[in-house]
């Protein structure tokens, strides 16, 4: 016997005004849909939508502008460049005064220098009378001046030559001479001669007064100026750069004519800085 086949009824599409099905609502609120199942958006009619990879992007600047890149990108660059070496410079620089003063520390302490003492021995006036009715004087001086090393046991003293040292009196020059050079040893003391000679030395009155009076009263001040270029000895190898020492010692004599006693009021020397170097 022969089965029956009934068709079934065709479902009708809800109608558009009927409200939506509870299950179709709620499918729509609990289950919404990932952008990433989206496709690409439309583009619009006559335009195209190129899609290349990041690996693939040309970041090359145009030529117009491949000289303002290639100046603005080395900028970064020069100026750590700079900066390094302003670095290194002052650390070198650094490490250089360092040195120099721990070897100037080293030698300070080994040696122990310090600065000759002097003193003037004698004065010997000529051709100085303060009374004289010439209106220019030109006087001669013999000169003898003591410099005492004693203080160095182991530093030596060599005075070079263009040396100079001179006397005067209240402000005026009364003569000049050379300082003679000599080599000078440890725990020694010299004592030297040197002629003075100046002219054009004009007394003014007042000076004249008081050069008198302290002529009568056998005490008449003087000062002996002395600027000579040296160079201390440390042993046989080592010794400094020529520096300039200037003493200036305040004395007191009796009489400008002949021989005059010297007293000496104390003495004042002062030393340039300087380096020290290996010879």
């Amino acid at each position: 016997m022969a089965d029956r086949v009934h068709p079934m009824p065709h479902s009708q599409p809800p109608h558009p005004a009927s409200p939506p099905s509870p299950v179709q609502e709620e499918a729509t609120e609990t289950t919404p849909l990932h952008p990433a199942f989206h496709g690409p958006p439309a583009a619009p009619p006559g335009m195209y939508i190129v899609q290349i990879p990041k690996d693939q992007i040309l970041r090359v600047p145009p030529p117009d502008r491949a000289r303002l890149y290639k100046t603005l990108a080395g900028r970064p660059g020069r100026k750590r460049h700079l900066r390094r070496s302003c670095f290194g410079a002052c650390g070198a620089v650094i490490l250089l005064l360092l040195a120099a003063a721990a070897f100037v520390g080293a030698v300070y302490l080994v040696f122990r220098p310090r600065a000759p003492a002097f003193s003037v021995s004698s004065l010997s006036f000529r051709d100085l009378d303060a009374s004289s009715t010439q209106s220019q004087l030109s006087p001669a001086l013999d000169l003898a001046v003591r410099a005492d090393n004693s203080k160095n046991t182991k530093v030596g003293v060599d005075y070079r030559s263009s040396g100079e040292v001179s006397v005067s009196y209240s402000g005026t020059r009364l003569a000049a001479g050379a300082w003679p050079a000599f080599r000078q040893a440890p725990r020694n003391v010299t004592t030297f001669s040197t002629t003075l000679s100046g002219t054009g030395v004009i007394f003014s009155d007042e000076q004249r007064k008081q050069l008198a009076a302290e002529q009568a009263a056998r005490a008449v001040p003087l000062t002996v100026e002395a600027r000579v270029p040296v160079r201390l000895l440390f042993g046989k190898v080592l010794r400094t750069w020529t520096v300039d020492v200037k003493a200036t010692c305040e004395v007191t004599v009796d009489r400008l004519a002949g021989e005059a006693a010297a007293a000496n009021r104390g003495c004042r020397v002062k030393v340039r800085p300087f380096l020290w170097w290996w010879w």
